[in-house]
This record gives structure tokens, C-alpha cells and sequence, in this order.
């Protein structure tokens, strides 16, 4: 199983998370720094089948609500691959 994690205390911008996001996934520059890219790479382009995202309660009042979709995308991964052999799953850690 390979583990990654998103480390998001005390974020402040959105660039930043998504800065974040590459970094926890090992993503390279192609990335595109929003949540349909963030889908594209956790359903398709990475190997990784367990994310802990760290920190998601001390980002900014700003990112809330991208924090969230970023929750409901992880959520739709883990239905998308549960009858799966290579089941995928991941855990807020605050």
C-alpha cells in the first residue's frame, strides 16, 4: 500500500493548498492547482491508495469550502474504487 499525506496547518491561500497537494503527492508541475486536477490525479495519475489529509480545521475561514469539496472528491474516490482490487481510502487527521 502507498501512503501520502497532505499537510494543511494553518494554510492561509489557495495557491498554497494546492502547493500542498503537490508536495504530499508527489505531483509534478503539470499539475493543475484546482480541485477537477486534484480528481484527475487521485482517480487516475497516482499510485497511492491511502491519503491522510493533516490539518484541514486550522486552514483559513477562506479555504473552508475547498477543504470540503476536497473531502466530498476523496469520498467519491473511495466509492469509485471499492470493488476494486487496489481499494482506495483516506482519513482527516486534526
Amino acid at each position: 500500500m502507498y501512503q501520502a499525506t497532505i499537510d494543511l496547518t494553518n494554510c492561509k491561500y489557495l495557491m498554497e493548498l494546492h502547493e500542498r497537494i503537490k508536495t504530499g503527492l508527489c505531483l509534478d508541475e503539470g499539475y493543475g492547482r484546482n480541485m477537477d486536477a486534484f480528481w484527475d490525479e487521485i482517480n487516475r495519475n497516482i499510485k497511492c491508495n491511502y491519503i491522510t489529509v493533516k490539518g484541514s480545521k486550522t486552514v483559513s475561514k477562506d479555504l473552508r469550502g475547498t477543504v470540503e469539496k476536497m473531502s466530498k472528491i476523496l469520498e467519491k474516490n473511495k466509492q469509485y474504487w471499492v470493488h476494486s482490487r487496489c481499494p482506495f481510502d483516506y482519513e482527516f487527521v486534526d
